[in-house]
């Protein structure tokens, strides 16, 4: 059996240098190390020595063990306790393999206690994608972040660029405000000169005008910084003059005041539908922060109507439909990282009128039409081996159904069984690979939506064989029992549905056989009440959305707040 170029490095047959490290002595080969370390290289090429030792500094010799057993195997061995001495090692040494590797280990493990530590780390240790990852991280949980430690250690110009940016994930910029006040009172001789500075990064034209006045212009701190003064009365001066503005939403978003709003953690992805004679490739997207829809630049790969679409993992996945000629089994998926198209494994079964869902990093493609029949099969994608497989079938064909997940199990409601709508429910259980037949809803429904929130199953509008529906039922799992909620303003059917921070957006649809709604609603579940927002410019027949929440370009996607009114 022929002996690795590491079986000669442990016997230590034909070395030809020493590496002394500390008290230890490495015999290597020259041409192994030289071949994946230019600082290597440059140490053999460039240091005169007679006995063929070569010293390293500033390198402990355990962390040499590991790199020299990186050369010679290509593996490395690390850990929470080595990883980050190895990285600012691998980084001195210009082994970019280690760097990779560890940036990608530092990666997996970012949390709520570390990320301002990792990010402070690549200050001295540049991996401009872990930088990227932690600086993502902490914009995205900002609002628990600051539970702990390590917010209090951050510099005035750290914390400023934090509180600076769109991409800030916040509530409330009454937030922002109390992390400021408790970050100051950590250090307060050293730190109180630094409140203006970071008082200019606070939107207060996003609070209230009751906020400003007994919250911030009361505070001592503020009180007694003339600049801050002058911050605080600028905003409430913009505040009071837009109060009396007739444009609601011109009032709430200004791009170049403190009423400039942040960049949402989640947008709402609307694509594809019939428009007029053809399959559509549109994608619309809403910004419920500052009530807009924007057109992106990404067009559907391929047109298609009556499909299903899911977020996961960074891509948005489109699948099967209907392209007006013939249903499709086909799903391709969009990288929202680097906006390009990559055609999957295609499903079983040609289906549109499709119900499609994610559960635990699966996609759910449940039921629909193939262009004959009612569909009752069921089958499952797993996106890390790019593969469909059947699950057990559902008790009856179902198209234009709806489902949603709740507790781990997935929830499909009414549809059409052959050519009428239906008021039956079941529930599929993957651990049991079953489905069971629960209650069945008030009404027959078809074309409607169905999501999950606060531990309920929501069904919506839709049509009960004649007439489109703007009633809306809850199921709880619980009860096994159903209950008539506050009906939608308008009936729709076909219609795309979306919950967004504990509110439901309701868009397009149509009232009637034929005429599209552009009316788009929003719907509070602890006050029971639906009120208008800003109309879709898509109103499409068998459009399908999604929601994508928590990419680090965001911004790519959300309403362009440079482009908002100007005060």
């Amino acid at each position: 059996m022929m002996e690795t170029p590491n079986d000669l490095r442990l016997s230590g047959q034909f070395c030809d240098a020493v590496l002394q490290v500390e008290d230890r002595q490495f015999p290597i080969h020259r041409i192994i190390l030289s071949d994946f370390s230019t600082y290597f290289q440059a140490l053999f090429v460039n240091q005169i020595t007679t006995d063929k030792v070569f010293h390293i500094t500033h390198v402990s010799s355990d962390i040499m063990q590991i790199i020299i057993e990186f050369a010679y195997t290509g593996s490395v061995t690390m850990t929470k306790d080595n990883v980050h001495e190895l990285m600012v090692a691998a980084d001195m040494l210009n082994i970019v393999g280690i760097i990779q590797a560890c940036s990608s280990f530092i990666s997996e493990h970012l949390c709520l206690q570390n990320c301002i530590g990792i990010w402070h780390f690549t200050d001295t240790c540049p991996s401009d994608e872990l930088r990227c990852k932690a600086f993502h991280y902490i914009m995205v949980h900002f609002d628990r972040v600051i539970n702990f430690e390590e917010y209090l250690q951050l510099s005035v110009q750290d914390l400023v660029k934090i509180l600076g940016k769109d991409e800030l994930n916040v509530k409330s910029e009454r937030t922002v405000f109390d992390v400021i006040l408790r970050w100051i009172a950590h250090i307060p001789k050293e730190r109180e000169k630094h409140l203006a500075k970071l008082l200019s990064q606070v939107r207060l034209g996003k609070t209230s005008i009751g906020y400003i006045e007994n919250n911030v212009r009361t505070n001592q701190l503020v009180k007694l910084n003339p600049e801050c003064q002058k911050i605080v009365n600028r905003s409430f001066n913009i505040m009071s003059s837009l109060t009396k503005h007739i444009n609601k939403p011109l009032r709430s978003c200004l791009s170049d005041t403190p009423a400039r709003p942040r960049l949402p953690n989640s947008v709402i992805w609307v694509s594809g539908g019939e428009k007029e004679c053809y399959a559509s490739r549109d994608i619309e997207v809403y910004d419920h922060l500052v009530d807009r829809w924007r057109y992106i630049r990404d067009k559907l790969k391929d047109p298609r109507c009556d499909h299903g679409t899911a977020f996961l993992n960074g891509y948005v996945y489109f699948v099967g439909g209907y392209n007006l000629m013939e249903s499709l089994n086909s799903m391709v998926r969009l990288d929202l990282k680097t906006h390009t198209w990559q055609e999957k494994m295609h499903m079983y079964f040609r289906r549109r009128h499709l119900s499609l869902t994610v559960l635990n990093g699966f996609i759910y493609a449940l039921g629909g039409y193939n262009g004959h029949n009612s569909l009752n099969t069921a089958e499952r994608y797993c996106p890390e081996a790019n593969k469909w497989t059947l699950i057990a079938p559902m008790n009856q064909g179902r198209r234009s159904a709806s489902c949603a997940t709740l507790d781990d199990k997935i929830y499909i409601c009414g549809g059409l069984t052959t050519h009428y709508s239906t008021r039956t429910a079941e529930c599929y259980d993957p651990e049991t690979n079953q489905w069971t037949l629960i209650n069945s809803m008030s009404i027959s429904r078809s074309q409607h939506r169905v999501v999950a929130y606060n531990d309920q199953i929501y069904a919506i509008g839709g049509l009960n064989n004649v007439n489109p529906l703007k009633s809306v039922e809850t199921y709880m799992p619980m009860t096994n029992t159903w209950s008539m909620l506050c009906p939608m303003w308008i009936q729709r059917r076909n219609f795309c549905l979306e919950v967004i921070e504990d509110q439901f957006y309701v868009v397009g649809g149509s009232n009637s056989r034929t005429k599209k709604n552009y009316h788009a609603e929003v719907y509070d579940p602890h006050t029971d009440r639906w009120c208008s927002i800003s109309d879709s410019n898509m109103s499409y027949n068998g459009m399908s959305s999604c929601v994508v929440s928590g990419i680090p370009n965001m911004v790519d996607f959300a309403f362009l707040r440079d482009a908002l009114p100007r005060f």
